[in-house]
């Protein structure tokens, strides 16, 4: 089973899948709500990643229920602002 740093490790070579498999094995052995909740934000990146903005919204939510002020809220934010982005000018011709 993986550590933290170690699936941090992994997100930074770009390796997402191995990412959440290792995020999913974590928080079937954890109860640390720290842990948990630092490994659902990595698991959000990862699957930011790979573009997956919904299971990505998901995963920090889980983040967010263990720690509100977490890193994860601020992710959730900047993805729920990006989706709601859309360009006036490019629907007034």
């Amino acid at each position: 089973m993986k550590n933290i740093s170690e699936i941090k490790k992994m997100l930074d070579d770009s390796r997402p899948d191995e990412v959440v498999a290792s995020v999913d094995e974590l928080a079937a052995s954890q109860a640390d709500s720290d842990v948990l909740a630092q490994a659902y934000y990595l698991r959000g990146n990862a699957y930011r990643q790979k573009g997956d903005m919904r299971m990505a919204m998901n995963s920090y939510l889980e983040a967010m229920e263990l720690q509100p002020d977490g890193p994860a809220a601020q992710a959730y934010r900047t993805i729920q602002e990006i989706l709601n982005f859309y360009d006036h000018d490019l629907y007034n011709p």
